[in-house]
């Protein structure tokens, strides 16, 4: 056994990152990644890999390890085989110079790609195949065209890193190397500032993907945030695109995001996907959570009559069974956000919005809402000046929380839903559902919300803490002058034992405190 004092630990594993859209990639999970390319890659000698946003240089580290052993017969020479995969095989763009400093050292053993320690003697100048140029944005309205970042957050000095990454801000990526890639593989940055209101950010992940599009490579590897699955900002037309692919043979699922980067909370989860343009079928799905596989499905990325991506494999079969209904949808009697027109943080200081004071003492319309995140009611006249939702006051309706987050892990997540009565109305806090003529139609919408195949349908939807009504688009709407449990939806749908199980044993128990 190796003793402690002999221990050499892998420097990579031991970096803290960047910031929170830009990770360091952990070793073991680029061997993983890795894993699903074809075997027979790394015995060819003419195959060339390409990282278009290298950070800690790991990708192409640990790329140069496989090929390195893969042409030891073809190349026996060690010195030879260096130079050769050094030189002719693996490319880089690093995202920062402070990046290329640290990739260059991960990859090449020396910061300079033609230092007396560099393990190439091949090259001739700093950077080797490891580039890095700072690139200006190309502002248009106070936004980059390429990127969308904010001028006023991103023009900066030459002492500051401008953060335009040089693979995404240009209209022709094939002249940077002036080479056709087998493989572009990496761990783009998530997001950057677009200036918009709190710190409003928008996705560029899916701008590396389209743009590695453009080189057609023969496969193509990148771990995203999984937020594109059913929702982001500007990410409609990427979805669209994606889940038509049937060049996307493989897509590993992580819907909590920690299971890959530990102690990194992303919002919806990551995964990482194998593009193969040689390859046209349905998509292998390998669900994760910790470290096991729980579920692998070869199916189409894009289910019939769906706009997203269901990422949980065993609730296909009960989805298509429900659909095959033709039921109207539940999101179509879920309000919008501010269902009555009032923000969040309302009752703290009405006036703040133009409004008059609410009172503690009972009057006719009672308003529910939070203050310092505590649930309060407080009490207005008939005549208070609401500007929106007047037709739902004087009838029964559901209360609903618009947020719903339990470490992202659907199993655990639950509703509560409460009855709201004639002349109850809320804050932003809350949505509706309904409104009902009827005190038993909303008691009997409760009922169905509180059933596990309610929570297995909405969970198919739910990306981030939000819950508005499109994470309710595959519930199928029932007849609510009846009541419903999961026995009665199991045999309306004609699900399995074994379908039926799985929601049993995956959906949290009715909390009844």
């Amino acid at each position: 056994m190796q003793s402690e004092l002999s221990y050499n630990p892998d420097v990579l594993t031991c970096l803290a990152n960047l910031s929170s859209d830009e990770i360091f990639t952990p070793p073991e999970l680029v061997n993983k990644i890795l894993d699903i390319l074809p075997p027979e890659l790394w015995s060819n000698k003419d195959a060339r890999f390409l990282d278009p946003m290298t950070k800690s240089g790991v990708f192409l580290r640990e790329i140069a390890k496989r090929l390195m052993k893969g042409l030891e017969k073809q190349i026996p020479d060690q010195e030879k085989r260096i130079n050769h995969v050094f030189k002719n095989q693996i490319f880089g763009i690093a995202i920062t110079e402070l990046t290329a400093l640290l990739a260059r050292r991960s990859v090449y053993c020396s910061k300079t790609a033609n230092g007396k320690y560099s393990v190439c003697n091949d090259f001739t100048d700093e950077q080797g195949n490891i580039r890095f140029n700072r690139i200006e944005h190309t502002w248009i309205n106070g936004k980059c065209k390429f990127c969308r970042a904010s001028e006023e957050n991103y023009e900066r000095g030459t002492e500051l890193e401008t953060h335009a990454y040089e693979f995404i801000h240009t209209t022709t990526p094939e002249e940077l190397f002036n080479m056709k890639f087998d493989v572009i593989i990496g761990n783009p940055p998530y997001q950057m500032s677009d200036g918009g209101a709190f710190a409003s950010s928008s996705p560029i992940y899916n701008k590396f993907v389209e743009q590695a599009l453009k080189l057609n490579p023969r496969f193509l590897i990148m771990i995203i945030p999984a937020r594109w699955y059913a929702g982001g900002k500007g990410l409609d037309d990427f979805r669209n695109k994606f889940l038509k692919d049937k060049s996307i043979k493989i897509l590993h699922d992580f819907p909590i995001g920690e299971d890959c980067f530990p102690g990194i909370r992303i919002a919806g989860g990551v995964c990482y996907f194998l593009r193969d343009s040689n390859y046209s079928g349905e998509c292998k799905i390998i669900s994760h959570k910790g470290n096991e596989v729980v579920s692998e499905m070869l199916r189409p990325l894009l289910e019939k009559n769906a706009d997203t991506f269901i990422r949980i494999n065993e609730a296909v079969s009960i989805l298509r069974k429900i659909n095959s209904i033709n039921a109207k949808s539940f999101s179509s009697i879920v309000s919008s956000r501010k269902p009555f027109g009032l923000p969040t943080d309302f009752l703290k200081d009405p006036t703040k919005y133009d409004y008059p004071p609410v009172s503690e003492t009972t009057q006719e319309i009672k308003i529910i809402g939070t203050i310092n995140y505590k649930t309060v009611e407080r009490y207005v006249g008939m005549n208070y000046p609401l500007k929106k939702g007047l037709e739902a006051i004087e009838k029964y309706k559901v209360f609903i929380s618009q947020v719903l987050d339990n470490g992202f892990d659907w199993t655990k997540e639950r509703l509560k839903p409460f009855l709201g009565y004639p002349k109850d109305i809320c804050t932003e806090t809350f949505l509706i559902i309904g409104p009902f003529e009827k005190k038993e139609e909303a008691e009997n919408a409760i009922s169905y919300i509180n059933t596990k195949l309610f929570h297995l349908l909405m969970f198919l939807k739910k990306i981030s803490h939000h819950v508005t009504a499109k994470v309710y688009s595959f519930v199928p709407i029932q007849n609510f002058n009846e009541s419903w449990s999961d026995e009665k939806l199991y045999k309306k749908y004609g699900l399995t034992a074994e379908e039926i199980k799985f929601i049993e044993v995956n959906i949290k128990d009715l909390d009844n405190e």
